[in-house]
C-alpha cells in the first residue's frame, strides 16, 4: 500500500488543498455461496463497508477493482460486473481532514473470485461475511449500493 501522499489523490490534495474533487472510484460487492456479503471494517475511520477505492494513474477501473479487493481481503477477482454508476452530487462528502470529494463510483458484483478472506490488512480492521439479518451498520452509501445490487436486472444503475 502506497502512502497517501504518494496517490494520485494524495498528490491533487498537495497542490489543490481542500477544494473539492471528482474522483473516479469503484466498489464491490461479493457474495458468498451462502448469499451472505463481504464486508470490511475500515482502519481508518472503523466503519463498515465494502471493499472500494479510488483509481490511480495509468490503471482502468476494472484494474482499480481487482487491486483494491486484494488488498483489502486478500481475495483475487477472477470475474466482474458492473450494476451502478454513482456520480449524483448527493454522494459528495467531507472526510476527517475536511477535504472534499464528489467520487464518480462504478459498483461491481464480482461473480467469481478466489483465495483466503485475509480479516485484517493495511487498510482494515477486519473483514467477513454477513446476512441480511446481521449486516453491521453500514455507511448510508453503501447500504443504497447493496439495495441496488439486490435489484440489479441487468441493466445498469445510473445515479
Amino acid at each position: 500500500m502506497n502512502e497517501f501522499s504518494d496517490t494520485y489523490v494524495g498528490q491533487l490534495r498537495k497542490v489543490l488543498g481542500n477544494r473539492r474533487l471528482i474522483v473516479p472510484a469503484v466498489r464491490a460487492i461479493i457474495q458468498n455461496r451462502d448469499g451472505r456479503v463481504l464486508v470490511i471494517q475500515r482502519r481508518d475511520n472503523g466503519k463498515w463497508a465494502f471493499p472500494a477505492g479510488t483509481v490511480e494513474i495509468g490503471e482502468s477501473v476494472y484494474d482499480c477493482l481487482v487491486r483494491e479487493v486484494k488488498e483489502e481481503t486478500g481475495l483475487v477477482v477472477i470475474s466482474a460486473t458492473p450494476f451502478a454508476i454513482y456520480s449524483e452530487p448527493r454522494f459528495a462528502l467531507t472526510d476527517d481532514f475536511d477535504n472534499e470529494y464528489q467520487y464518480v463510483v462504478v459498483a461491481f458484483r464480482i461473480g467469481r473470485w478466489s483465495g483466503d478472506l485475509i480479516t485484517s490488512t493495511d487498510e482494515t480492521l477486519d473483514a467477513r461475511f454477513f446476512s441480511a439479518g446481521e449486516m453491521p451498520e453500514l455507511m448510508s452509501h453503501n447500504k443504497e449500493t447493496l439495495e441496488d445490487s439486490q435489484r440489479f436486472d441487468g441493466r445498469l444503475i445510473l445515479k
